[in-house]
């Protein structure tokens, strides 16, 4: 069985706190999202081009990205 859980709330709330901490104790990898947007926006930035300005070319590169994700919520490009 597949579990995904996902976290909502302000900035500063301890989302991330939570998210880890619950993925730990479910024996789950944690994912910062926004870790991976940003892997994603330096990815397209090496191949030179703005991902902002460029969203069709940016999601159509998307998943050509290798995109590396540790147990701890590092995210690697």
């Amino acid at each position: 069985m597949n579990i995904t859980v996902a976290i909502d709330g302000p900035a500063g709330a301890g989302k991330s706190t939570v998210a880890k901490r619950l993925a730990r104790s479910l024996g789950l990898v944690y994912v910062d999202t926004g870790s991976m947007y940003r892997a994603l926006t330096l990815g397209c930035v090496k191949k030179g081009f703005d991902p902002s300005s460029e969203v069709e070319r940016t999601a159509s590169l998307a998943p050509t990205f290798d995109i590396k994700l540790t147990p701890d919520g590092k995210v690697f490009l």
